[in-house]
Order: C-alpha cells, then structure tokens, then sequence
C-alpha cells in the first residue's frame, strides 16, 4: 500500500500508477486530446504526458472517447432476501462491464434497509463482492421517520428513499401525515418514487378485468403519477427540503416540474427514453413491465424536450431484475422490473450516434449531475484532484446487446437482438483497470462512496493536493 510519503516521491518523479494516452477527454471545459495521470486514485496531471511521465501501467486510448466515471443512481441489486433475482457480485459485474463506475443501491431488499444494523449488514455483503464504488439508500418509513436525521448521515449512505407507491409495509409512504413527518427529519436530498397508491389499487379493477399488459399505462396513468408528484413537491416546499423525483415519466409531470427547479431535480431512464407503448408491450410483454410504465410516443418525446431544456438532471437506469419465470407469471400479477444497469450506457450512446444529445450533456447526466446534486466527494468530472474514475467509450463500435452478454443472476434484457453504436471498451475505478476490452480484469475492490453531507470517513491522502 502506498504512503503519503511515496506517493509524494511519485509525484516528484512523475510516475503514476496508470497513464491513459491518447484519448478524446470530457473535461469541464469540454473535450480535449489529453492524457490522464493516476495516481493512489486520484488524478494527477492532464495534458501531454507520454515524455514527460512513466507508470506502472498504461491505457493506449486512441480512437475512443474518456468520460467521467458513470454514476447509476437508481438500481435494486435484492440482496439480502432475494438473490435469486440478482446479487451485489452480479449486479456490480454488470455495472463495470457496462461502462459504470458507481451505483446508488435502494432499501426495497428483505429485510428493508431501516436501520444502521441494515445499513451494515448491506456493506458486509459487499465487501470484497462489488466490482464498483457504491452507496445505500436508507428507506424513509413511518418506523424510522424520527431517526432519518442520523440515519442519512451514516457513512456511504446515498440519502433517504420514499416509495410513496408500488411498495409495502413498512417502506409503504401513501400517507401525508407520515410523508411530513419524513420531510421534517433530516436535511439531505430526499428521492421519491411518486405514484398515487390510492389511485392505483382503485384503477386496478381495470387490469384485472382485462389482463392485458398493453393496459399497463392505463392503469398507472399519468394522472397517478402527477397527483403524487404535485403532493410531495407541496410538502417538500413546506419544511424547504429538496427533492428528487426518480424515473419521471409523463409529459404532466415535466410541464409541473419544469417551474419547481430550484429545490426539485429530476431523473429519467433510458427504457422510459428508448421503448414505445403499445409496442414494447406486443412485442415483449410483461418484460417490459415497469413501474411508472413505459408510455407512448407523446410522453417519450416530452422526456426528450426535458432533456434539452435542462429540466433532467440525472439518467439512472432503474435496474431492477426478476426471474423469467416470474415475469412470465398472467398479467396483472408478473411483477415489474427489468435489467438496465449493464445496458445504460450503450442504450444511451445509441442516442448519441442517433444525435438526440451530445456526448457532454450525457456526461453531465451520468456523472457531474450525481456528484452535483448528492454531493459525492471527488467524483463527477475528469479534472485535478477527483478520483481517477473513467468509462472509456468507442462512438464507432457497433455491437447488437444479447441476453448472453448480461451478468445478472436474472439473465436477460428488454434489448436483446437491439444494435448499438458506441460501447463501453474500459473501465477505471480509483486508478484501477476493472474492465480491459470489454473483459473483467482482476478481483472485485469496490468501496463505499463518500459524501459532503454525510459522516465523513478515513481515506487515502490525495497526492494531487499537495
């Protein structure tokens, strides 16, 4: 392990631990043909650096494209309880394979994750287990809403996650009076998934009655997500605490959203960006189940306005996986949920290449705007002093995604058979290759994230900062 000391004499030396040259780099200032030095898991120096450094390794990345390490805010990797679903080494596996570096895991696992005990418990499994860097939601619950104020300060915890629907007992948050009481503990970014419960378990009837999945939006329709979101926007307004409405979804919500900004960000995924109904729903039925729905073409296209006004702040893919076997179970009663974790950044370079965003606004969606908005200590951008976290990318790559290609213990993708161009080629956590030619290098050593708002925890001394 490396001293302060010799990281220092390193320093001096110009020695990095790896130097990736060559590449077409995102920085803030836009992109540039810069080398990129890393040292005890920060970046060092920027610039021409081939002459003037050595390192114990190098990146030869000419012809692909450096961005800042991928963030995905939003996945359910179901363990502890649920494994046969997905797991923290399969889930992670997937993430580095696809180009991610980080990854914000949410509480609906059994048990929920309520407490410190569960809290811990989540970074035992992962330890030694995760291929990324990560952190844990801790779920706001009528049984813990007087304690979030410490809960959400534990160390690599991401904030607090309410499920105001499409959730049950204790994580279940329908209810105003226990939603104020969540509101009013604590001071940190609070992510809520906002479907009117209420309306929901009315309307139903009407799938039941039907068991068509191609009903999925007409059950959860746009009104019970604008209703929950119009309510939890008004309470959050009440005690001035900030909000993150996760996997918006309808062209109602972005209108209202659009003049709540200044406390409100907003997060969309690529399913809800990429997949049509009634088509996704014909063509592959329950798979494509999701809650909020995938909607029409209408909706998909106000999500992309969004998009280009600056009203999104964050893409996460919601991973979050179920057996084929019970996603094959009569409709209205297969479960919703879909891999996406490993497929975020191919689906979106996709809409890249197809000209829909530009190679710096997705970088600002994956990863400047996570570390923006929750406040990541050191990651987000390729500059001076941030941890050396890069997805290395080729925008001329043109592969077709395969259920073979995906690491989840569930095993299949929505966009099995879809091609793509551009795809993730490395990986780089902290300095260190984990994915090589789109091949795992190594062992897993993901750590837990670290935040400004949060408790902070012993780490390395940053060689930059001297």
């Amino acid at each position: 392990m490396n001293t302060p000391d010799d990281l220092d004499a390193r320093l001096t030396r110009r020695h990095a631990d790896l130097l990736v040259l060559g590449g077409q780099v995102v920085t803030p200032a836009g992109i540039e043909r810069l080398d990129v030095a890393c040292l005890g898991g920060h970046i060092v120096a920027l610039g021409e650096l081939r002459r003037s450094w050595s390192a114990e390794s190098t990146l030869e990345a000419a012809g692909l494209h450096v961005l800042p390490g991928v963030i995905d805010t939003q996945v359910h990797f179901r363990e502890p309880g649920l494994t046969h679903k997905e797991t923290l080494e399969a889930g992670t596996r997937g993430a580095v394979l696809g180009g991610v570096t980080g990854v914000f895991e949410m509480p609906n696992t059994s048990p929920l994750t309520l407490t410190p005990e569960d809290l811990a418990a989540k970074f035992d499994r992962a330890d030694g287990r995760a291929w990324c860097d990560h952190a844990f939601y801790i779920g706001g619950s009528a049984v813990n809403a007087e304690r979030l104020a410490e809960l959400e300060r534990l160390p690599g915890c991401a904030g607090v996650k309410v499920f105001m629907g499409s959730s049950f007992g204790d994580l279940l948050a329908d209810d105003d009076t226990v939603l104020r009481r969540i509101l009013r503990h604590g001071r940190r970014r609070l992510a809520v998934h906002a479907e009117d419960e209420a309306r929901l378990r009315e309307r139903r009837v009407l799938v039941e009655a039907s068991g068509d999945v191609c009903d999925h939006p007409r059950w959860r329709d746009p009104r019970s997500a604008l209703m929950a979101t119009r309510r939890i926007v008004a309470m959050a307004a009440e005690s001035w605490r900030r909000l993150h409405v996760l996997h918006v979804s309808t062209a109602d919500e972005m209108a209202y959203l659009a003049h709540h900004k200044r406390r409100v960000s907003v997060e969309v995924t690529p399913h809800h960006l990429t997949l049509c109904a009634p088509e996704c729903y014909r063509r592959l039925g329950s798979l494509t189940q999701m809650n909020p729905p995938v909607r029409d073409d209408g909706h998909r296209q106000a999500l992309w306005r969004a998009i280009r006004d600056g009203v999104v702040d964050v893409i996460g893919s919601d991973h979050a996986p179920h057996t084929r076997e019970e996603k094959a179970r009569p409709y209205p009663d297969s479960p919703s949920g879909m891999t996406g974790v490993q497929t975020l950044v191919p689906i979106m370079l996709e809409h890249v290449h197809q000209g829909r965003l530009s190679l710096p606004r997705l970088a600002d969606l994956t990863s400047a705007g996570p570390a923006r908005l929750f406040g990541i200590e050191g990651k987000g951008r390729i500059a001076l002093g941030y941890d050396a976290d890069l997805t290395l990318v080729d925008l001329s790559a043109r592969r077709t995604i395969s259920d073979a290609w995906i690491a989840s213990v569930s095993g299949w993708t929505p966009y099995h058979g879809q091609s793509v161009t551009g795809w993730p080629i490395t990986t780089v956590i902290r300095g260190r290759t984990v994915m090589r030619d789109e091949a795992l290098v190594g062992r897993p050593q993901g750590q837990p994230m670290a935040f400004l708002e949060g408790t902070p925890t012993p780490s390395v001394e940053n060689p930059a900062s001297r």
